[in-house]
């Protein structure tokens, strides 16, 4: 893949001794990125005003919308945007989405994770 292009599609994921090619949607990506976010504790919602309950229940296209991705010699980075409870350090949370959706996305896949960017677009007082 060509460096630094935006996902439209699928990535390809190459291994030495593979019999075959293995593709992965970026929305199946961007999908596990968002799940991964509505594990951390103190975030309220993807920005675009979709809240935790609600990430499982849409579908993949949604969600590829909330959560961008791209890709650079083979490492994946993605900008992420979030809404954070009240009375949570914004910081803390932050890193804590930083951490979770590089782990899910290893496990799950096996591709690295180079950066998440994380922009707290809000902050949920709870009304």
């Amino acid at each position: 893949m060509s460096e630094n292009k935006e996902m439209n599609e699928k990535i390809e994921v190459a291994e030495e001794g593979c019999t075959g090619v293995i593709q992965i949607a970026d929305d199946v990506v961007s999908s596990i990125a968002a799940l991964a976010v509505t594990e951390v504790d103190g975030v309220s919602m993807l920005a675009g005003n979709i809240p935790n309950e609600m990430v499982a229940k849409l579908g993949k296209r949604n969600l590829a919308k909330v959560i961008k991705v791209t890709m650079e010699e083979q490492t994946i980075n993605m900008d992420i945007s979030i809404v954070v409870k009240f009375g949570f350090n914004v910081v803390e949370v932050s890193k804590a989405v930083q951490e979770r959706v590089k782990q899910a996305l290893l496990n799950m896949t096996g591709l690295t994770v180079k950066t998440v960017n994380v922009k707290v677009s809000g902050i949920d007082l709870g009304e």
